[in-house]
């Protein structure tokens, strides 16, 4: 409209330039030269006023973000979890700290952070934080919390009829059973190898068919007594039993209920029990690797017949050995995990 006025109320004459002469324009207006030109003035600053250059697509930042993978993705009570954790920067270290418990990370290759945790039998079904601490490679400190989906499993109950001697020890028995859970006291009290010892995934000691299985609540001639805390493999007296991965000898000596006993520390407390042996072919304070033979199965201390008892305990808590045997553990990162929620 401003434009139309201007044509509607001024001549325009167009003179050629000359030897290199300005275009010069008369005009004839019926108002003030100033209420003329001010306006014109304005418009053409801002019609020639360059425009904000906006910055190209490629110059924008994505967002930072973690990323946490739970293997198996909704675990059980009672059941090891392997966790895999890629932050988003490069990271000297990273811990956790989930259902009361600390869990230190292993780098993998490239941003992957893994590490080995579990759940306790009595831990009820529900959804439970995963606070990650990590600090980056330039000395500053991130943090990032999710949850893990834990669901209830269901455990069988096994009636059995033994002898009295099992159910009802007698002055001498309970004396040995006591100082028994002295020793126990104390090789669990003793602190975990700070480092991971394990590498890669957990082989059975024996190559049988499984008798019993964890988490089974067991009835002593009609009283609930125990629960079974491991894995119970059918074997003939005198087979041999192998480490399930790498660590250290932290027991090998015979216990009342446990009979000759084997206790590898894989460090980060992470421990494997081997009981029931006729025989004990290492020392405390060994070094072994995975598959290098620990005894020889048996029927010693509380058995009712020759068999090997496989037991897993992380941090005082008991996991579920199948659960672990079940894991692929390469020694870089888990494979086939989902995020966590």
């Amino acid at each position: 409209m401003f434009l139309a006025n201007m044509i509607r109320h001024q001549r325009i004459l167009a003179l050629p330039p000359r030897h290199g002469a300005t275009l010069f324009l008369t005009m004839r207006v019926q108002r003030s030269a100033f209420s003329f030109f001010l306006p014109v003035a304005l418009w053409l600053a801002v019609c020639l006023a360059p425009a904000q250059q906006k910055p190209p697509a490629s110059a924008k930042q994505p967002s930072a973000a973690w990323t946490v993978r739970a293997n198996p993705p909704r675990p059980l009570n009672g059941a090891p979890v392997f966790l895999e954790v890629t932050p988003p920067a490069r990271l000297q270290s990273l811990t956790a700290t989930w259902l009361g418990h600390s869990v230190t990370f292993s780098q993998s290759t490239g941003k992957t952070w893994f590490a080995l945790a579990g759940t306790s039998l009595e831990t009820k079904p529900g959804s439970y934080p995963l606070a990650l601490d990590a600090t980056t490679t330039s000395g500053s400190h991130i943090h990032f919390q999710c949850n893990l989906t834990i669901a209830r499993a269901k455990y069988p109950v096994i009636k059995l009829t033994v002898s009295k001697e099992f159910t009802e020890p007698n002055p001498e028995q309970q004396q040995k059973i006591q100082a028994d859970q002295q020793v126990k006291h104390e090789t669990f009290a003793k602190p975990s190898a700070p480092e991971r010892e394990w590498s890669g995934s957990f082989q059975p000691p024996v190559d049988a068919s499984v008798s019993d299985v964890f988490g089974v609540r067991r009835v002593f001639n009609g009283v609930t007594k125990s629960v079974h805390q491991g894995l119970d493999y059918r074997v003939p007296p005198g087979t041999p039993v192998a480490a399930v991965n790498s660590g250290t000898v932290l027991l090998a000596r015979p216990l009342y209920f446990e009979g000759n006993c084997v206790m590898l520390d894989h460090g980060q407390g992470l421990i494997t029990l081997y009981l029931h042996l006729s025989e004990i072919d290492v020392k405390e304070g060994d070094h072994v690797e995975r598959g290098q033979l620990l005894g020889r199965s048996g029927a010693t201390g509380r058995a009712t017949g020759p068999h090997l008892h496989l037991a897993v305990r992380w941090q005082g808590v008991y996991l579920n050995p199948a659960g672990l045997l079940a894991l692929h553990l390469p020694d870089s990162a888990a494979k086939n995990t989902e995020p966590a929620k």
